[in-house]
């Protein structure tokens, strides 16, 4: 990754005049998941969202119970369809908390069989099928935090997914303050078998905005996390949440702007995500007794335009929506056409001519 980020910052025009938008990323004036996965695999990639029977310790008391206050109930904080769950139930993998004692290696491969990672990946393969014949997949275990429990036990399920035939990489969403170091030394093994990509839940890099839905660590542990994780040549993707109550324009286009400019460590790729009030959430909650201001769809495109152009060339663009299930959506409503918001995006591109780097 090292020399592909080094490679684009080498040949990246200047200007706008000549740049080549239609070689580089397809048809898109940005590094999309979809052309980077293409450009490494060879072919189209799906992404499988698989549970691994965790828990967050913003949900079993360490830090809290109530979790983040945007995140559903089935763990998810990126505002995208839970997996369907597979009979473990949250927490299978949890860690001891204080005053308890640590599963044994046979509750362990209980709990590892119950959940069927191989068995997961067909149905969920099922799931797409209709898009997708022979192809290949990322494994990604998305809902709650997916490195929050004993090193046996993601040793065992991580292996699992990994050593499925059509599983091209593996995907972690986790916390930055859940990743001591043999865990990262358990992921850097993992990475020579397949490419492993940890996502980790900034949000924002604002510590007010931070403790308004109770991330629970401060930006320094993220910052430490990245380091370590790029140490061990892992892929770092970050989530950030334009749209957090309180938060101005300029204040999410400094969080992007932050993680544009990193370096050594930078961030591999990112995603950015319309914040999603959902039923049932503690957000939704406070948007009932204090309605805060949600984003118009012609705010957010433009937005997401210059966010695109303040992101340098070698940061892959995972996401500039949220996908959250429809039946949950609470405001904003617009947000629920999937279609009508990435149309618009690309009409804002074309329109303003608008590329990634191009504040760089």
């Amino acid at each position: 990754m090292n020399d592909k980020r080094n490679q684009m910052q080498e040949t990246w025009p200047n200007g706008r005049t000549g740049r080549p938008l239609q070689t580089r990323w397809g048809e898109k004036p940005y590094y999309s998941l979809d052309y980077y996965l293409k450009e490494t695999f060879g072919q189209k990639v799906y992404k499988l969202a698989l549970d691994g029977g965790m828990t967050c310790p913003s949900r079993d008391g360490t830090l809290g119970t109530g979790g983040c206050i945007f995140c559903s109930e089935g763990g998810s904080g990126d505002f995208a369809e839970s997996p369907p769950p597979s009979g473990s139930g949250p927490g299978c993998g949890t860690p001891a908390a204080p005053g308890r004692v640590s599963p044994s290696l046979p509750e362990i491969e209980q709990r590892i069989a119950r959940l069927d990672v191989c068995g997961q990946i067909e149905r969920a393969k099922a799931r797409v099928s209709s898009k997708i014949k022979d192809g290949k997949y990322v494994a990604y275990f998305q809902s709650y935090t997916n490195t929050y429990g004993p090193l046996p036990y993601l040793t065992a399920l991580f292996s699992q997914a990994v050593s499925h035939p059509d599983i091209a990489a593996l995907s972690i969403g986790t916390r930055p303050d859940c990743l001591p170091k043999e865990t990262i030394a358990l992921l850097k093994k993992l990475n020579q078998e397949k490419p492993v990509w940890v996502e980790l839940g900034l949000q924002t890099i604002h510590e007010d905005s931070a403790r308004l839905i109770r991330r629970g660590y401060e930006l320094p542990c993220f910052l430490d996390a990245l380091r370590r994780l790029k140490e061990a040549g892992l892929t770092v993707v970050v989530h950030v949440i334009l749209g957090l109550p309180g938060e101005t324009r300029e204040d999410m286009l400094e969080t992007v702007r932050f993680l544009g400019r990193l370096d050594n460590p930078f961030i591999d790729g990112i995603k950015l995500q319309l914040l999603h009030v959902l039923k049932g959430t503690e957000l939704c909650r406070l948007y009932e007794r204090e309605p805060f201001h949600v984003m118009e769809p012609e705010e957010y495109f433009s937005l997401i335009a210059d966010c695109i152009r303040l992101l340098p060339p070698h940061i892959v663009i995972h996401r500039i929506s949220g996908d959250g299930p429809k039946s949950l959506l609470k405001a904003p409503l617009w947000s629920g056409n999937k279609r009508f918001v990435l149309n618009s995006i690309a009409k804002t591109l074309r329109e303003t001519g608008a590329f990634q780097g191009e504040w760089a």
